[in-house]
């Protein structure tokens, strides 16, 4: 594991140098010695890396904080040792390979923003080594219980932030197999995710012959029971693999649960976990999806996970149910009007339904009808185009309603200058809706969902935006004065002379550049707690 600046001791780190001889009884030494007063054992790796901490010990090696003495400054370093508490030598290689696959893939992928750097590479009489780059930060792990559970927006924009890495690592042939909140730290120094412990790894899906024909390596290491799949355990690891190993850590930052702690399925194998979590039908059936326990069920490669979530919640949920037709069902072929995935288009599939509702009404054309909501039951929200209730007419009369009955997803929408003032709506989703110069004065908007929404000039004086979700929105010149920001994700949001003074913007999520463009007072909370404006 990488070192992480919450270790309590870390920034009182007293001058000291670790002897790493397994047998020696008095490892703690002066820093100014040059070998072990205890054992004898020279403290200095390659005369150049001081150990001055230990950070955690597994079956096949301890990890240690260091400094690298030939550079200016001494700056820190993580130091991996390979001590396999094993005595077969046939096993001893095994592990040494393990640790030399390791290098071998992050010498591949290291200059990824998102991984850690491979620094030094080397072997000792007293053993195997590995130097990478030191990140300074929190793992996810530590996070969720410092600072809470992640809203349905905020796992959004984590998958948003991993999927990527996650393609790039699968197109260079690797799968990572261990991936869990504690092996994903959050860095101090930018905010970004990093993936961290490629120990697990499996490079270039080759496999190295066991005397039982199976791979002998993963024997040793298959990753993390609970977040590792059915077909990783039984030592064949896939791409998919990967992706069921993130939606586990999903549930774990919307639940605080491992998944030791939820049910299951006995006949399946599959998690029960709907219950435990408090998202749309719609992320739901994505991260239904990454969860199968059968691989032929899951989603085989991060893109379409990506793809998935842009295009929610109708594209997957669609090619599942052609896939689970009954035998001798066809599906339906492609015609003119039709698009070429042999389904209806998302207009035909409107009309099809607005017409079975006229029929059930006696002829009733929907504009003769009275009630505006019975627009909406025509629409429905099975729209694929829109994600949404459709392109019907809505106002703030037919979202307030329409809410009060269960429904959140208001996506896609065009909604400008709508007055939705001092409503109770947390949760709701507008995400990629024009929303220009609309009203949420004084409005409950907790968790909600803001998402590539063109809010150009709206009024959000005073709202509960607390943990809403506002990656890629333009807030152009909004009002946001004394608005609740608290842990909102602001990532990539535009802020051009947005009103912030006021605001509470603790723990959000934003950059320097983006808040040096809004406008900030001596009131304005900056997300590191602090009052006053930012330059």
């Amino acid at each position: 594991m990488e070192a992480t600046e919450d270790d309590p001791d870390l920034q009182d780190i007293l001058p000291m140098a670790l002897c790493l001889n397994p047998a020696c009884e008095q490892p703690d030494n002066e820093d100014t010695n040059d070998s072990c007063a205890s054992c004898g054992s020279p403290l200095l790796l390659r005369d150049r890396y001081r150990v001055i901490k230990a950070l955690g010990q597994g079956g096949f090696g301890a990890t240690y904080l260091g400094q690298d003495l030939q550079l200016p400054g001494e700056p820190l370093c993580v130091i991996k040792q390979l001590l396999p508490q094993v005595q077969d030598p046939e096993m001893m290689l095994m592990a040494r390979e393990l640790f030399r696959r390791e290098a071998k893939t992050l010498g591949r992928i290291g200059n990824h923003p998102q991984v850690p750097t491979l620094l030094d590479y080397f072997e000792t009489p007293q053993g195997f080594y590995l130097i990478q780059e030191y990140i300074r930060g929190k793992t996810l792990e530590q996070e969720v219980r410092e600072r809470g559970l992640y809203s349905e927006a905020a796992v959004k924009q984590f998958l948003s932030e991993l999927l990527p890495l996650l393609q790039y690592l699968h197109n260079q042939e690797v799968i990572h197999r261990d991936i869990k909140p504690a092996n994903l730290l959050r860095r101090d120094i930018d905010g970004r995710l990093v993936l961290i412990d490629f120990g697990a790894v499996k490079d270039q899906v080759s496999q190295i012959k066991g005397g039982s024909g199976l791979t002998a390596l993963t024997s040793f290491s298959v990753g993390t029971r609970g977040y590792a799949p059915p077909e990783q355990l039984a030592m064949r690891p896939v791409y998919s693999s990967d992706i069921y190993s993130l939606g586990i850590t999903c549930l774990f930052l919307m639940t605080g649960k491992g998944p030791q702690e939820l049910d299951y399925n006995p006949v399946s194998g599959e998690l029960l976990w709907r219950q435990a979590v408090q998202i749309s039908d719609a992320f739901a059936t994505v991260l239904g999806k990454m969860l199968a326990a059968s691989v032929r069920f899951r989603y085989q490669r991060a893109e379409q996970v990506m793809t998935a979530l842009d295009l929610q919640p109708y594209h997957d949920s669609l090619i599942q149910g052609l896939s689970a037709l009954p035998p001798g069902t066809a599906p339906i072929k492609p015609s003119s009007g039709r698009t070429g995935s042999g389904y209806p288009s998302p207009q035909e599939r409107q009309a099809a339904a607005i017409r079975a509702r006229r029929r059930d009404r006696g002829g009733q054309r929907p504009e003769q009808l009275a009630d505006p909501q019975q627009l909406l039951a025509l629409t429905g929200s099975s729209n694929p185009t829109t994600g949404g209730l459709g392109r019907a007419s809505l106002n703030a009369r037919d979202i307030l309603a329409t809410y009060q009955r269960g429904r959140r997803d208001f996506s896609q929408q065009v909604l400008n200058r709508i007055d939705l003032s001092e409503s109770q709506l947390p949760g709701i989703n507008f995400q990629g809706s024009q929303l220009k110069e609309s009203i949420f004065t004084a409005t409950q908007l907790e968790r909600a969902d803001f998402g590539q929404a063109n809010l150009h000039r709206a009024n959000l004086r005073r709202a509960n935006l607390h943990q809403a979700y506002f990656g890629n929105a333009d807030l152009s010149f909004a009002n946001l004065q004394k608005a609740d920001l608290s842990d909102a994700t602001l990532s990539n949001a535009n802020l051009r002379g947005a009103n912030l003074c006021g605001a509470n913007l603790r723990g959000a999520k934003l950059t320097p550049v983006q808040l040096k463009m809004a406008k900030t007072n001596w009131w304005t909370i900056m997300p590191d707690g602090r009052h006053g404006r930012l330059f």
